[in-house]
């Protein structure tokens, strides 16, 4: 009966430390999308983001690579539109660290 006992202490410590885990995997990533979605706004204004946000890319023909740095990255293509300087998201995808 004690051994059982400390399997299921063991078991729920270790679903507590994936729970949290899993949380704070989700914040980093809600804090990096804000981040990119910060850069693609004001991505006509690169000089009044803050140092190290994005790493912004010219891929040609108005279209710009972004990548966010941090632990977790996402990166995505946008379109600047000159006249108006608006940005439009082509696409994005998260990027995994080996």
């Amino acid at each position: 009966m004690a051994s059982l006992v400390g399997y299921l202490q063991r078991l729920t410590s270790l679903e507590l430390i994936a729970t949290q885990t899993i949380k704070a995997s989700q914040l980093d990533f809600i804090h990096a999308e804000e981040a990119l979605l910060a850069c693609e706004k004001n991505i006509s204004k690169i000089t009044t983001l803050p140092a190290n946000a994005c790493v912004f890319q010219s891929v040609g023909q108005q279209l710009w690579k972004i990548s966010t740095t941090g632990s977790v990255t996402i990166e995505s293509v946008v379109y600047l539109n000159e006249v108006s300087g608006t940005s439009t998201r082509l696409s994005w995808r998260q990027v995994f660290k080996e």
